[in-house]
């Protein structure tokens, strides 16, 4: 599983139910009317090797911030 995936993840574990639901909103209403199915998977690039690299090998890459300041960087 990606990085970002799991950081997702454990996000949606430290909400409360009412943010919860707020992020499947959230959820429903970007990606409505999508069909995941129809989305072409690409090789990564060189900037996303890079990127996977960073994640994998730089510490800072694995600093997480609560719900309450994501929720207020994301203006929610």
């Amino acid at each position: 599983m990606s990085n970002i995936k799991e950081r997702i993840i454990g996000a949606v574990t430290i909400m409360d139910e009412k943010d919860a639901a707020r992020f499947w909103e959230i959820i429903q209403v970007t990606f409505r009317n999508r069909e995941w199915d129809a989305i072409p998977e690409e090789e990564p690039d060189e900037i996303d090797l890079a990127m996977l690299e960073q994640i994998q090998n730089n510490p800072d890459c694995h600093e997480f911030v609560s719900s309450e300041e994501a929720m207020k960087e994301l203006g929610i």
